[in-house]
C-alpha cells in the first residue's frame, strides 16, 4: 500500500478531501494503479518519483464599456510523473488518465533522468503523511455562485466606479474563480490530496480629462468564497473606487523627477519590489547553481539590521498560501533574513536534498504539465516600530511610492527596474503632489541596506499577485511596512 491510506481505503490520519475518495471519484483509478505507476517510474536507477494528479475548473466573467461580454468555463485533468537521478529531471505528462498512458508517461520520466540500467527495488513505506492545515475550508457551492450573481456583481462595480467621478469614462473587470483538486504520490510512501480553491476581482478605470488620459486599477481576493467580494465590507465597491480613485490621481500628476533621492515605500502591495529584487534571489534553485547575489552569503549581514523577511504559506486564506506545496510537503513560516542576516533559503524536494537542507514547502508548479521548483507563497518584510507619519517628516526631498506595476530583475546580480503606477513627491517632510513617469533603479543587495527606517505599519496586499518563473506562473502574496530607503536612484522625466 501507498502511506496514509489502509487497507480499508480509508486515511490513517484524515484529511479532507480523503485521498483514496480523490483517487477513485476524481481520477477513475485505484491506489494500486499508482502504486504499479511509481515502480514503473523507478524500473532504473533513481533517487525519488512522484506523480502529482490535478483537476481544475476555471470560470470568468468579464465587463467592458459597461456590458458584460465574456463568461468562460474551462476544464482539465491530468498527471505529471517525475523522476530524480542526482541532478538531472525526467518529467512527462498526460491529461489522459488511464492505466496505459500512466504507464507511458512513467518509462518517459524514467528514460530522461536515468543513467544507469540496473534495477532498483521500490520500497512504499507507508509512512501516513498529511496535511496539517485546513488553511481554506470553502465548499465549492459556496466558490461559485449563479452566473447572474456574477455578472450582477460587475454591474455594481462599474457603476459605482463610474460614480466616483464624471471624468472614468470606462471600466474593465473581471471576476474570476478556480476550482482546483490534486493529488500527490511519491515513492516516499506519500499520498496526500488538497482542495484548493481561488477567487479573485480585477478592477481597472479609464479617466479622461480633454487630452490627458489616465489608468488605474485594484482588485482583491484570496482562497476564499464568493462572498467575501459581497459581505458587509462591500470590498468589490470597495476595489472599484481604489481604481477609479488612482485613474484620477493620475490625471493630475505632474512629471516625476530624476536622480538619486530617498524614496519612502508605502505598505502592503509595494512589497512586490521585495518579491522581485530579493525573494527571487532566495529561492534554493538559484542558490545551488551559484547564480544568484546571495549565494554563499548564508550567515552573513545582507541588509539592514532593522529588516527580516519572512515567506509564510500558513497564512489562512491567502492567495498564496497552501496547505501542501505542489510535491505534498507541508507548507511551513520561513524566515529567510533575521535582523539583517541571511539565514534561509527557500527549497523543493531536488534542491534540498542537493544542498543537504530540508524542504521547506515551497515546491511548486503553475498546472500537471510543469514541473516543480522553488517559488514563494507570501513574502514580506515583517513590522518595525516607526509611525509612518514620522517617516515621511523625517523625508526632506523625496519619493513616496504607493503602488507598482511592471518591472524586471535580473536574478544574478539583483538589478531591477520598476514603474510606480501611483507615487508622490515629498517635500518638506510632507506628502505633495502625484507625479508620473517614474521608475526605481536599483540593486536588491544594496537597497536592503539602505533601509534606514521600517515602520509599525505592516499590511499584505489584497490578494491579486501572480509570480512568473521559468515559464511558468503561480498565485503568491507580498507583503511590507511602510519603510524608507536611502539613497535610490529614481528614472523619471524631469531632471
Amino acid at each position: 500500500m501507498i502511506g496514509g491510506v489502509t487497507n480499508s481505503g480509508e486515511p490513517t490520519d484524515p484529511i479532507v478531501p480523503a485521498p483514496s475518495r480523490v483517487v477513485a471519484e476524481r481520477f477513475g483509478l485505484d491506489v494500486s494503479a499508482l502504486e504499479t505507476t511509481l515502480g514503473t517510474a523507478l524500473a532504473r536507477r533513481a533517487d525519488f518519483a512522484d506523480l502529482y494528479f490535478e483537476h481544475r475548473t476555471l470560470h470568468s466573467v468579464s465587463l467592458d464599456e459597461g456590458i458584460v461580454k465574456k463568461a468562460n468555463q474551462s476544464i482539465s485533468q491530468g498527471v505529471g510523473v517525475r523522476v530524480l537521478a542526482g541532478e538531472k529531471t525526467g518529467y512527462a505528462f498526460s491529461d489522459e488518465l488511464s492505466i496505459e498512458n500512466l504507464k507511458l508517461a512513467a518509462e518517459n520520466a524514467r528514460a530522461i533522468a536515468s543513467t544507469d540500467d540496473g534495477a532498483q527495488s521500490v520500497d512504499l513505506r507507508g509512512t501516513p503523511s498529511a496535511p496539517r492545515h485546513d488553511l481554506y475550508p470553502v465548499e465549492s457551492s459556496a466558490l461559485l455562485p449563479k452566473l447572474a450573481d456574477r455578472a450582477d456583481l460587475l454591474a455594481r462595480v462599474d457603476r459605482e466606479a463610474r460614480g466616483f467621478d464624471p471624468r472614468i469614462k470606462n471600466v474593465m473587470a473581471q471576476v474570476a474563480v478556480e476550482d482546483k483538486v490534486v493529488l500527490v504520490a511519491n515513492s516516499d510512501g506519500d499520498l496526500i490530496a488538497d482542495h484548493r480553491p481561488l477567487l479573485r476581482l480585477s478592477v481597472s478605470c479609464i479617466a479622461e480629462d480633454g487630452d490627458k488620459r489616465q489608468q488605474g486599477s485594484s482588485g482583491g481576493g484570496g482562497r476564499v468564497a464568493f462572498e467575501f467580494l459581497t459581505d458587509d465590507a462591500e470590498r468589490a465597491l470597495a476595489f472599484a473606487r481604489d481604481a477609479a480613485r488612482q485613474a484620477i490621481v493620475n490625471l493630475d500628476a505632474i512629471e516625476a523627477p530624476a536622480g538619486e533621492m530617498n524614496v519612502v515605500l508605502g505598505p502592503g502591495w509595494p512589497g512586490v519590489l521585495l518579491h522581485e529584487a530579493v525573494g527571487h534571489g532566495l529561492e534554493g534553485d538559484f542558490n545551488r547553481k551559484g547564480t544568484s547575489a546571495f549565494a554563499k552569503l548564508m550567515g552573513e549581514l545582507v541588509a539592514s539590521e532593522l529588516c527580516t523577511v519572512v515567506d509564510d504559506g500558513t497564512i489562512a486564506s491567502r492567495r498564496g498560501s497552501l496547505n501542501v506545496d505542489d510535491e505534498g510537503t507541508p507548507t511551513g513560516r520561513n524566515v529567510l533574513i533575521e535582523k539583517g542576516r541571511l539565514c534561509g533559503y527557500l527549497q523543493d524536494r531536488m534542491n534540498a536534498r542537493l544542498m543537504g537542507a530540508s524542504p521547506t514547502g515551497n515546491g511548486r508548479r503553475e498546472s500537471f504539465m510543469h514541473y516543480p521548483m522553488p517559488r514563494m507563497t507570501n513574502t514580506f518584510m515583517l513590522a518595525g516600530e516607526d509611525a509612518p507619519e514620522d517617516i515621511i517628516r523625517s523625508v526632506a526631498d523625496g519619493l513616496y511610492a504607493v503602488s507598482f506595476g511592471g518591472g524586471q530583475v535580473d536574478i544574478t546580480n539583483g538589478k531591477f527596474v520598476f514603474s510606480a503606477s501611483e507615487a508622490y513627491r515629498i517635500e518638506g517632510g510632507k506628502i505633495t503632489a502625484p507625479v508620473k513617469g517614474a521608475t526605481l533603479i536599483g540593486s536588491g543587495p544594496e537597497i536592503m541596506k539602505r533601509i534606514t527606517r521600517v515602520g509599525s505599519d505592516l499590511a499584505l496586499d489584497d490578494g491579486i499577485g501572480t509570480c512568473g518563473k521559468d515559464g511558468q506562473s503561480v498565485p503568491v502574496g507580498v507583503g511590507l511596512p511602510t519603510i524608507r530607503i536611502d539613497g535610490i536612484t529614481v528614472g523619471g522625466t524631469k531632471a
